[in-house]
């Protein structure tokens, strides 16, 4: 059988992919991989994607319901509609038990290891009407011809005027972005500190962008270069925020990363400590440091004996980490990419090491930089947004003797099918001894 493009199909869901997807396999056809459904349900698929090996389709119809369907507090997660969130149509138990299965999956196919996982909630999304919602502390919008601000469909360039995005926090929605017009800009976005109620918003011209004429109740405005340039140029007010994790502090610039969930900073970092159990006296490196949040409270763990370095390749970010680190001048920053710079070589060897790479994981490089013996890293913490890369890597690093210890997941973007990991891995055949007081090996 082969599927046209717009067809109309009766398939049965199966289990979860990576990427909100379930996986239907009907007899005689190829593989259908379907939105809007949960898994178990008979459904009625509307093609949207054919390929030579499988299709894509979003279910129009539920013939037979899951019991773990409800449904989605947002009018926009439809078939059609806003491609932001995977999984409104789940309970949110039932979204945690989805991401474990996508974990466990990749886990095992990528990695040869089976192991049972267990999706955390965080603060602020356990209990009352608003569960999982009102959370991203960041939103982009794409900006359409006619102005109007919105989010993308799924797959597509298309722009859904969302009116209010529910799972935005609500200092973002009281900006009211998607309720002015845009004429000439590409996107606009907005950012809020839960720490300090901070906000700012950047704007992306386009090739015939004016200044709006409507004022902004954020702290500050900023402008991008262009679409190729993404330096940040101040409108008004100061180009960073105030962010609030690990009982202090941290200046991140406007356009660096930090956590969009206002508890994942806290719940990883505390993750990220019991991995290490960071001694006095230990060197330890953070690869892809951002800011710099890891690298403090390992500086801060390991005390004036020890020696923490961090490497990071955006130079916004090196600027916030080195401002972040003065309090501890044992700890510094090395500006690259990661691999170039452990190329390079120069770095001492350091027992602890945190890696927090973006999506697309770690560089061959670094995984066999953490490979050689003689760099001493015995320890490691991978934090990781994406199940597939981090089983991927998983295996590479299990190939050179490494062990998964423990692996924590945590729920830091309800009702999408992103999830926050952190791996404690530790390099087989080495006996681990934190250094005296005093070492910086």
């Amino acid at each position: 059988m082969e599927y046209q493009t717009g067809q109309v199909v009766e398939v049965t869901a199966g289990d979860a992919a990576h990427g909100g997807w379930c996986v239907a396999r009907p007899a005689g056809g190829p593989v259908v991989f379907v939105r809007h459904a949960l898994p178990g349900e008979r459904v009625l698929a509307r093609v949207t994607e054919v390929t030579s090996r499988l299709a894509r389709a979003e279910a129009v119809e539920i013939l037979v319901p899951s019991p773990d369907r409800v449904r989605p507090p947002c009018p926009h997660a439809r078939p059609g509609g806003c491609g932001g969130c995977d999984w409104q149509h789940a309970a949110l138990p039932a979204q945690r038990s989805l991401k474990a299965a996508v974990i466990r999956q990749q886990l095992r196919r990528m990695a040869g290891i089976d192991r049972e996982i267990t999706v955390e909630a965080l603060p602020g999304d356990r209990a009352g009407n608003k569960q999982g919602l009102g959370w991203r502390t960041r939103v982009q919008f794409a900006v359409r011809e006619d102005g109007v601000a919105g989010l993308r469909a799924h797959r597509s360039h298309q722009v859904i005027d969302v009116g209010e995005c529910l799972i935005a926090h609500p200092a973002i929605t009281d900006l009211d972005l998607t309720g002015r017009r845009w004429p000439g800009e590409t996107s606009v976005e907005a950012l809020v500190s839960t720490g300090s109620d901070e906000r700012a918003v950047i704007v992306s011209p386009g090739r015939s962008a004016g200044p709006s004429r409507e004022p902004l109740a954020a702290d500050a405005v900023l402008r991008r270069a262009g679409s190729r340039n993404h330096r940040l140029t101040p409108v008004r007010g100061r180009g960073y925020l105030s962010q609030r994790a690990a009982g202090r502090d941290w200046r991140v610039s406007a356009g660096a990363f930090w956590q969009v969930h206002p508890a994942a900073a806290d719940a990883l970092t505390a993750a990220v400590l019991a991995s290490l159990e960071p001694q006095p006296g230990d060197a330890a490196l953070d690869l892809y440091c951002g800011a710099g949040l890891f690298a403090g409270v390992l500086a801060a763990a390991v005390g004036a004996g020890g020696t923490v370095i961090g490497v990071e390749a955006d130079d916004a970010a090196v600027r916030d980490a080195r401002h972040n680190l003065r309090e501890w001048p044992w700890a510094r920053v090395h500006r690259g990419d990661v691999a170039a710079v452990l190329a390079r070589g120069g770095l001492p060897p350091a027992r602890l090491a945190v890696a927090d790479p973006p999506r697309s994981g770690l560089a061959r490089e670094v995984i066999d930089y953490l490979g050689a013996a003689g760099h001493g890293v015995r320890r490691l913490a991978y934090v990781s947004c994406d199940p597939a890369t981090l089983a991927r890597d998983i295996g590479l690093l299990a190939g050179r003797g490494w062990a998964l210890n423990g692996l924590r997941a945590f729920d830091a973007f309800p009702m999408t099918h992103h999830v926050e990991c952190v791996a404690a891995l530790s390099a087989g055949g080495v006996t681990d001894q934190p250094g005296e007081p005093g070492s910086r090996r």
